[in-house]
């Protein structure tokens, strides 16, 4: 079955290979079919193309469908082309020619570019949650360590002292930053191009306000034309964003492989989170740091591929796009399970104490000698050629204090300014306006992802 099928069906390995991977990723998006579904014909009503006791029918049918959807009850049958497809068929089946008449005023380039707009606009959602979580997790980690001293390295050089507290808080603060990338990502997504059809707009009134308003959107994309351009961009601004939590976390990874590492022997965790090896009995690999590590690469190239897909495209739909589903769909589930683990890792992270006690690190407390010399008057160049000829004389030595006071520095990280920003940039995000307008459309309570602004 389907949705353009007229008197000639295609050839079947045509129609298989068109249809592509569409039977299992277009599950997803069922409920979020149904709800564009819903807005718009509410608003056929509205313009008098449906009767009052036809809409009534047709919401009711189709609130059950949306239930059965969020169960997973909803999936693309053998012999039918898509989610599209097959939720017009359930409907149809149902109610007749009532449900033939929810096509009227759309065309499946704007349904599929509705679905998919609510579709990214939930697993942004999930992926916010995902890094709150992580976040705060991070700045309580550094705040019940921001007393532990821990080598700083430039270079991979021993450099000068660093905390526990600064280590688990840089990278708070990077959460806090790629929020805002993700922020700006979702307010493109969060534009409505229900009403573009085809890409050239209808010749019924359609009320895309209407549309926009009970669907939560925040806008319209406006231009017809731009609506289906949209596509591509959109999906390439959101996995750019998705794309920064990921270089993020897998630089944080990487810390992690070095820091079990015995020679460095700063973290350690439970022997259970832990892998060993086939024929060395004493190993404890960071397997999951490293699969992180490894998925989180893979997530960063995904815009350029693409960029690949969509270069050279015209204006209008084309095929083409189809396939960026099997990019983007995988993508939010390796961001939020990278996510899930390294917050089951972190909870039961040991850190080593009295690091710095080790004569090896007494190089690192240079630059604190240099200090005092300069608050006792000598100027900043003499003093650094005094402690460096100490240095090479072996005459150097320290009392191993560090005393730092300015912000976000060891002994004032600035964790409270850090969870401040992070907490208004999540707010910008209004997650709840989503939530009651799905409410209302639905006439249920909104699915967990989109029910509150955490």
């Amino acid at each position: 079955m389907k949705l353009w099928q007229k008197s000639t069906d295609s050839l079947e390995a045509v129609s298989r290979f068109t249809a592509g991977k569409d039977s299992q990723l277009d599950n997803r998006l069922a409920r979020f079919d149904i709800l564009g579904s819903l807005a718009h014909i509410t608003m056929l009503q509205r313009i008098n193309l449906l009767e009052e006791e036809e809409l009534m029918v047709l919401l009711s049918e189709l609130r059950k469908l949306y239930a059965d959807a969020l169960e997973g009850k909803i999936v693309v049958s053998e012999g039918v082309e898509d989610i599209h497809s097959q939720i017009e068929l359930e409907l149809t089946n149902k109610l007749g020619d009532i449900g033939k008449k929810i096509h009227s005023g759309r065309s499946r380039n704007d349904q599929v570019l509705v679905d998919l707009k609510l579709y990214l606009r939930s697993e942004i959602f999930n992926v916010v949650l995902e890094v709150s979580r992580f976040f705060e997790l991070l700045i309580l980690l550094s705040e019940q360590h921001k007393d532990k001293l821990l080598p700083g390295y430039t270079h991979l050089q021993l450099a000068m002292p660093s905390s526990f507290g600064l280590w688990f808080g840089a990278y708070a603060e990077s959460l806090a930053d790629d929020l805002v990338p993700l922020q700006a990502a979702y307010k493109i997504v969060n534009r409505n191009p229900l009403g573009s059809a085809a890409g050239y707009g209808s010749s019924f009134p359609l009320d895309r306000d209407l549309t926009a308003a009970l669907l939560g959107f925040d806008d319209l994309h406006v231009n017809a034309v731009y609506a289906q351009m949209s596509r591509g961009k959109t999906e390439r601004i959101v996995l750019q964003a998705i794309g920064n939590i990921a270089a993020t976390i897998s630089r944080m990874s990487m810390d992690a492989c070095l820091y079990l590492n015995p020679n460095f022997g700063f973290l350690s965790f439970p022997d259970e989170l832990t892998t060993g090896s086939s024929i060395m009995p004493h190993k404890k690999n960071p397997d999951v740091f490293e699969l992180v590590r490894a998925r989180c690469n893979r997530l960063q190239a995904l815009p350029s591929e693409v960029n690949q897909i969509m270069t050279n495209l015209p204006s209008g739909y084309h095929r083409d796009v189809q396939v960026l589903k099997e990019l983007v769909f995988p993508a939010f589930d390796d961001l939020c399970e990278c996510l899930e683990m390294l917050q089951v890792m972190f909870s039961a992270v040991s850190v080593r104490e009295n690091i710095l006690n080790e004569d090896r690190y007494k190089f690192l407390f240079s630059v604190e000698e240099v200090n005092k010399l300069v608050l006792a008057g000598v100027p900043f160049r003499d003093a650094y050629r005094k402690v460096g000829a100490d240095i090479e004389a072996g005459k150097f030595s320290t009392d191993g204090k560090v005393e730092h006071s300015h912000i976000g520095s060891i002994g004032s990280p600035g964790n409270d300014r850090i969870v401040r920003y992070f907490r208004k940039t999540m707010a910008s995000f209004q997650f709840e306006k989503v939530s009651e307008a799905v409410s209302k459309l639905t006439g249920r309570a909104a699915p967990t992802e989109e029910s509150s602004n955490q």
